[in-house]
């Protein structure tokens, strides 16, 4: 059975560009701080990694597939760089309209993502940093981690319609309580967190 845990990209591993925008060039990607500690804390535990991420941006014309797989392969060789490791990465490149299957919070992209592999859901994670990755991980059976590195704040959890099964700050935050097998105990908790905005 592969330890495997889902990560979604932006929010997550780097910073979110804000509201209605995209990374559309190299240049425009930065890491989180701690992000790829964090990735290869997961790596050195025995997890494999999967990016699941929608980029519409592509369908709307802001960038290609190709400079998408242009700042995918930067993005892994910086990680590889810092002795991280990423198994694969996977992105739904459509808009709500196209009707895919992998646009979150659909699941095609998790089983893509699974192929060859056995997996054991219940016993994976996805941490995302919206609710729509939230209903996502919960729809395909995994355990859910909210961060609230990128365009999520607990200021919005009365919108919320899916509570994640955790809260964390950030991805640093949630791979330690991970490593720490805090999750492992059973009882659904919030950690300590900043309520700054």
């Amino acid at each position: 059975m592969e330890k495997l845990i889902f990560l979604d990209r932006d929010g997550v591993i780097n910073m979110d560009p804000g509201p209605g925008l995209y990374v559309t060039k190299w240049e425009e990607f930065q890491f989180l701080p701690g992000a790829i500690n964090a990735i290869r804390r997961l790596n050195k535990e025995g997890y494999e990694i999967a990016i699941i991420s929608n980029q519409a941006g592509v369908a709307k014309g802001l960038y290609t597939m190709d400079i998408l797989d242009q700042i995918t392969r930067n993005m892994v060789c910086e990680i590889e760089k810092r002795g991280g490791r990423i198994r694969s990465t996977h992105y739904c490149p459509h808009v709500d309209n196209d009707n895919c299957d992998c646009r979150k919070p659909k699941t095609g992209l998790f089983k893509t993502a699974i192929q060859g592999l056995t997996v054991n859901f219940k016993d994976t994670f996805f941490i995302g940093d919206g609710i729509t990755d939230i209903k996502a991980g919960k729809d395909i059976g995994a355990k859910t981690i909210m961060v609230l590195s990128g365009k999520t704040s607990l200021k919005d959890r009365a919108q919320w319609d899916v509570e994640p099964d955790y809260i964390a700050q950030d991805l640093r935050d949630a791979v330690e309580r991970i490593v720490l097998k805090e999750i492992a105990k059973g009882a659904k908790t919030e950690w300590k967190i900043s309520l700054k905005s």
